[in-house]
């Protein structure tokens, strides 16, 4: 009899059962694809998923770990998206492929990006339904590429949210009613939801210093997160 293989408590044991099943079958494995150190320990991607996120800011964090790893990311339908913001968040823009408006034929640029890039980022239509959504699904899975969906998707592997995001620097930390000075940094409270399990948080801080996304130790947990 063969021995049994224990599962990784750390990962959704669906989603292991199914690389097993796609190992078994043939299929191409899923691929840990890098993140920032900030997100370590909160969010695995692995190639053949999708991941949600509400914000801008999380979109480039979830591109900047892969791009700074040295693999090729796009994005998809982001007409206003901030060149100069993506590169400060760590994308390399040499290795960046921008269709900003891709219209109605948003379903076939996405499938021809996810055949070249390791990550896309997608702002989709509204109104993605359950079949677009599949022909995308089968894509990631048969190139090993990774979807981050800014807005509504059928099925995600995890969503990522910011809450009660807070900016510091006009008139003090704590105060931005004074007027002065300059914003510093974004501080929040990152929700990383898979499935039904339990929801896992972290306090985060954008432009902390030369990095980007910083993880706050506990005890510079900022005061308006501790009491919440």
């Amino acid at each position: 009899m063969g021995t049994a293989v224990a599962l990784d408590p750390g990962r959704p044991v669906l989603e292991q059962l199914r690389d097993r099943v796609a190992a078994l079958e043939g299929g191409p494995s899923r691929l840990a694809v890098p993140t920032l150190p900030a997100l370590d320990g909160v969010l695995s991607l692995r190639t053949g998923g999708s991941y949600g996120v509400d914000s801008a800011s999380l979109a480039l964090a979830l591109a900047a770990g892969a791009s700074r790893a040295g693999e090729w990311v796009g994005f998809a339908g982001w007409p206003d998206l901030g060149v100069e913001a993506a590169a400060a968040m760590g994308v390399e823009l040499s290795r960046t492929v921008v269709v900003p408006e891709p219209g109605e034929h948003w379903l076939e640029v996405v499938a021809a990006l996810v055949d070249v890039l390791r990550v896309v980022v997608l702002r989709p239509p509204s109104g993605v339904d359950a079949r677009a959504a599949g022909v995308v699904d089968a894509r990631l899975r048969s190139r090993s590429s990774v979807l981050v969906v800014w807005g509504e998707w059928p099925r995600c592997e995890a969503r990522l949210s910011l809450e009660q995001p807070r900016w510091s620097g006009l008139g003090g930390a704590d105060d931005l009613s004074a007027g002065h000075g300059r914003l510093r940094s974004r501080e929040g409270r990152l929700a990383v939801r898979r499935g039904t399990t339990p929801t896992v948080r972290t306090d985060v801080r954008w432009w902390d210093d030369d990095e980007a996304l910083t993880t706050l130790a506990p005890a510079a947990t900022p005061r308006w997160a501790a009491q919440a």
